[in-house]
């Protein structure tokens, strides 16, 4: 039970910890709600920052999750631009760079994600970015718009969803642009060689070159701009900016110092959290990305670095923060948009667990469903140019039963038929 004399604070400014706040207002809490974020930006949601907004197509105030005035209607505290510096779990405080201490009775860690960084020569550069928060995108919108003017050349080091979503972006601009990417295709981890292969031929026909199976050794510029890049191959390729897309880690120093229980990076890195987002501590909870959980459906501790996760999950964790019984079992998914093609991809198969790619419609007009299955059980789907089909696919995971793999690829039989 909780009641107006109780604090919950909440550390990350993302779309988990104002969706957490936002919740804990409509589940009746009435207590002191605080919300604490390092960045400046009142809490916006990330996809933009890679698709939409990235390309032009949308303005910057579309990104932010509430209006500025909704946080002083629901009497929710912000600190923004103030990082978070200590926990201190005996006292039960936080206390901000500004030396400011905050008592909590429930604290929630949305800390997300960062960037991985590029260990080479010449990352100091001033052409060298990186894509995570919405001052990165603001500075990219405007390099990208400048490359496109000047018949200008970026060199994207990572062939996953962010990467080319920004080589999308940028060719919309007219910008030239090589990503280097150390497996055989694009996506390779995620999707496979052959389905990789399809994002491949997808950049290629757009104009991007890809350079595969090497790595960036060193960026080379002069007078602090950025002129080329080499590679682990022996080549140089001109390069006027370079974006390092070479995935993103969770931001656990917080976690880590405060004594709670992690999740090795080996095994994806992360805050361990029960089924209820629950950390070794019970009155702390974690939420997005930084979040590593057990998940009760796939039987296994999940890190989901996306938008879907971030807007359920901040939900969840805040209703388990006020006592209600919770039991974060969504299926994984997320989006991505590049040209003139959009998918969604739900469940989870990661490299080495599925046995069997099944196809159902035309992969080469690029509008189909790919299902990845072990034992004929369905692990993930992906549905390309295809749409209103996430449900049924959603319920044939959740159902972990065998189906007929001759029906799943007809397209004259319903998803729906085969979803119990």
């Amino acid at each position: 039970m909780v009641d107006a004399d109780q604090t919950f604070v909440i550390v990350g400014g993302g779309l988990a910890g104002a969706k957490a706040a936002e919740t804990l207002r409509s589940e009746g809490f009435t207590g002191r709600v605080i919300l604490i974020g390092d960045e400046r930006d009142h809490p916006y949601e990330r996809p933009p920052l890679s698709k939409g907004y990235l390309t032009g197509k949308e303005e910057r105030d579309s990104v932010f999750v509430h209006e500025p005035a909704w946080y002083a209607r629901a009497e929710v505290e912000l600190h923004l631009g103030q990082p978070v510096t200590v926990i201190d779990r005996e006292a039960r405080t936080v206390r901000l760079g500004d030396g400011t201490t905050i008592r909590y009775d429930r604290l929630l860690l949305a800390t997300g994600s960062e960037p991985r960084r590029l260990d080479i020569p010449g990352t100091g550069l001033a052409g060298v970015h990186h894509l995570r928060r919405l001052a990165h995108a603001d500075r990219l919108r405007h390099v990208l718009a400048s490359l496109g003017r000047d018949n200008g050349h970026l060199v994207i080091a990572g062939g996953g969803w962010i990467g080319l979503e920004v080589a999308a972006a940028a060719r919309g601009y007219g910008a030239e642009v090589t990503v280097v990417e150390s497996e055989p295709t694009p996506l390779h981890q995620v999707l496979g060689p052959e389905l990789g292969q399809l994002f491949a031929d997808l950049h290629t026909e757009h104009g991007v070159r890809f350079v595969f199976g090497a790595r960036l050794t060193e960026i080379v510029g002069q007078d602090g701009m950025v002129l080329a890049v080499r590679t682990d191959d022996g080549e140089e390729h001109p390069a006027h900016a370079v974006l390092a897309a070479i995935g993103a880690a969770p931001r656990t120093a917080l976690a880590e110092a405060a004594g709670l229980n992690l999740v090795d990076r080996a095994h994806g890195g992360g805050i361990a959290v029960d089924a209820s987002l629950r950390t070794s501590d019970p009155e702390i909870f974690a939420a997005g990305d930084v979040a590593a959980a057990h998940h009760p459906l796939l039987h296994a501790r999940l890190r989901v670095e996306h938008w879907a996760n971030a807007l359920n999950g901040g939900p969840a964790a805040a209703r388990a923060m006020l006592g209600q019984s919770v039991s974060y079992d969504r299926v994984p998914y997320f989006f991505s948009d590049q040209y003139d093609l959009g998918m969604e991809y739900s469940g989870w198969a990661p490299p080495g667990s599925y046995d069997q790619v099944v196809l159902r419609g035309d992969v080469g007009k690029r509008q189909f469903i790919a299902f990845w299955l072990k034992d004929r059980k369905v692990l993930a789907g992906m549905n390309v140019n295809v749409w209103d089909v996430t449900e049924p696919i959603q319920r044939l995971i959740r159902a972990q039963s065998p189906v007929d793999t001759e029906a799943l690829g007809d397209p004259s039989v319903t998803l729906e038929s085969l979803a119990p």
